[in-house]
């Protein structure tokens, strides 16, 4: 028989019991459908980390002043201000694998604008910031250096500030009010959206440190060039670990700190995040190897209805050797059922799985990507499972003998 032939009797005996077909096909379909979105949401996952690293600027540290002890309570991060814009400085210049270190203070404020108003995060700054984590501007400029040593009244906002203030209207020379400091915006930053932990990156308002030091927190510190962190960027990730000794040791000996509680704190946020997303893959990874399980069971689905479907069309399979079929026909008719029930299980649990991909997108704010290696791996395992469990199936057919075969009520 011509294989055509044999796909059409295929198709014609699975159409007549096509109820029984279908309920075949739901364990192929559950698993393909639960593998791909496994993968689909391991893979989204890993795309975010990669996008947060690359917000980040990549390989980047923290460097956080710590609270200082009173009564045995320390203390929250930065409240006591032990870094200075000259430890940015000097690390910079004294450790050559950094690209840049740059200082940063922050505060909350209200912001308004006419009858508009908004609280985002109010950070103090220098044009060092933008490389340090690779902000880029999409419109205006950065700040100038009369304005960063002048405490000058301007501002630079994110996305999330200028939607919420400004609308569709171009913000570039409006006058806004944070707290009760009139400053002019003379920037706006591309977006970022949201990173891992779900916060928006883009509701804040750039400001010279100088400015939010004196005008905005009202700090009043032992240094007037005090800040609550550094943002210190690294050339080579291969140099983090190194960066990471020179930069504690540099500081202890820049602060006279002997002891094992240092004054500051350093943290590796590309670590951090890598570190979430091995989390999530491992997590990811064992809910595919669960749902693959069911692909093992509906394989064996498969065989039980294969054998089944063998019983019941005994007397077929006999009229067909007596008519000349031979042994491999039999057998090749009989396996490409079994791999065409999986084959169509497996396209549609793709479908499901793209179904359900989008819907967790749109409406739980999941990132799902379909790769096109998994969709292919996928629709050719559950035919290779076809193949596996329908093969005993119909090897069993293959070898009645066309009498016995006549004989069977």
């Amino acid at each position: 028989m011509k294989w055509w032939m044999l796909c059409k009797v295929a198709w014609v005996a699975l159409q007549v019991n096509l109820m029984r077909s279908i309920l075949t096909m739901l364990g192929i379909i559950i698993g393909v459908a639960a593998v791909i979105i496994m993968l689909a949401l391991g893979a989204g996952a890993q795309h975010e980390v990669d996008q947060q690293i690359k917000n980040l600027g990549g390989n980047v540290f923290v460097v956080f002043a710590r609270g200082r002890a009173s009564s045995g309570a320390r203390g929250a991060s930065g409240s006591v201000q032990t870094l200075t814009e000259m430890d940015a400085e000097a690390i910079e210049q004294q450790i050559p694998q950094v690209s840049v270190a740059a200082p940063t203070i922050w505060a909350n404020a209200q912001v308004i604008y006419g009858n508009m108003n908004w609280a985002p995060s109010v950070r103090g700054v220098d044009n060092r910031i933008f490389p340090a984590q690779n902000w880029q501007l999409a419109q205006g400029r950065e700040f100038s250096a009369a304005e960063l040593s002048s405490a000058g009244r301007v501002a630079i906002i994110g996305a999330t500030v200028q939607r919420e203030l400004f609308g569709a209207s171009d913000p570039i020379g409006q006058t806004i009010r944070v707290d009760r400091t009139p400053v002019t915006v003379i920037g706006v930053l591309e977006a970022k959206g949201q990173n891992t932990q779900g916060n928006d990156q883009d509701d804040l308002i750039f400001m010279p440190l100088d400015t939010v030091r004196k005008r905005i927190a009202g700090m009043t510190l032992a240094s007037p060039r005090a800040v609550r962190s550094l943002i210190v960027q690294v050339a080579d990730e291969r140099d983090m670990a190194l960066v990471e000794q020179e930069m504690e040791a540099l500081l202890r000996q820049r602060m006279r700190t002997t002891g094992t509680d240092a004054p500051f704190q350093i943290r590796n946020l590309s670590e951090m995040v890598e570190t979430r997303a091995r989390t999530m893959q491992i997590f990811n990874g064992l809910l595919a190897a669960v749902a693959s399980v069911s692909l093992l069971v509906g394989g064996i689905g498969i065989m039980n209805i294969m054998l089944v479907s063998v019983t019941e069309r005994t007397r077929e399979i006999g009229l067909r050797m007596a008519v000349g079929a031979e042994p491999g026909d039999i057998m090749r008719q009989f396996l490409i059922e079994a791999m065409l029930l999986c084959s169509l299980g497996g396209t549609l649990g793709l479908s499901i799985a793209v179904l359900v991909t989008r819907s967790l997108e749109k409406f739980a704010g999941f990132t799902a990507i379909i790769q096109p290696e998994v969709v292919l791996l996928s629709i050719g395992f559950s035919a290779l499972i076809g193949i596996f469990f329908g093969y005993y199936p119909a090897r069993k057919a293959s070898q009645l003998q066309p009498i016995d075969a006549l004989r069977h009520e």
